[in-house]
């Protein structure tokens, strides 16, 4: 069963493939701690959790805040967990620096519709490939299709091989993919035979 995350809780990964920036990016800003997620203990395992806060505050991150010094943005970042609907931030340095939140805001929630619609079009049965998460009504893995685009595979061969999908489902694989990363080994073909795999998925606040 997959474990259900709390309203507004983001897993890194999901914080990753809605605002743009690698993984590797979201963690940095964790260790250098301009963000601080909670730990949720989920069994024996423990999750770091991200706020929608959080999440613009990295959506910044994505659009040039990186390039400002470090205690700079920890202001930015306390300023937004301070109050979640500031619209414009003005900071000295430099000069004067206005920071418009607005546009980050409306990009972040567009970007969270998108994956919520990508994770109802897709369905985990152990019936199914093992649980491979497919889309629904199929037996096609929604990993399989993203690492077919990821190798220069084109939406309309896809399409020709996988009629029952859609554009638009197919061009949402691979924000599903990088918010849901499968688990264990890959099979020997990425995706001309698909081998189930175990998949921890932490759903999405609506």
């Amino acid at each position: 069963m997959p474990s259900v995350a709390p309203n507004d809780a983001y897993t890194p990964s999901q914080v990753s493939a809605v605002t743009g920036l690698p993984l590797p990016v979201v963690q940095k800003a964790i260790e250098h701690r301009l963000i601080r997620p909670k730990r949720v203990r989920t069994g024996r395992a423990v999750q770091r959790l991200l706020s929608r806060s959080q999440a613009l505050y990295l959506v910044l991150e994505a659009r040039g805040l990186r390039n400002l010094p470090l205690a700079t943005r920890r202001e930015i970042a306390k300023a937004i967990e301070k109050d979640p609907r500031i619209d414009i931030m003005t900071i000295p340095e430099g000069g004067v620096l206005h920071i418009e939140f607005k546009s980050a805001r409306k990009a972040l929630e567009s970007s969270i519709r998108r994956l919520l619609e990508a994770e109802q079009m897709i369905v985990s049965d152990p019936e199914i490939l093992h649980g491979t998460p497919v889309y629904k009504g199929t037996r096609i893995p929604i990993h399989a299709v993203a690492d077919m685009l990821s190798l220069g595979v084109s939406i309309d061969e896809i399409l020709e091989g996988h009629p029952a999908l859609t554009r638009e489902k197919i061009e949402l694989a691979p924000m599903y993919a990088k918010a849901f990363p499968k688990r264990g080994r890959p099979s020997s073909s990425r995706w001309a035979r698909h081998r189930s795999s175990r998949v921890t998925k932490h759903r999405l606040a609506v």
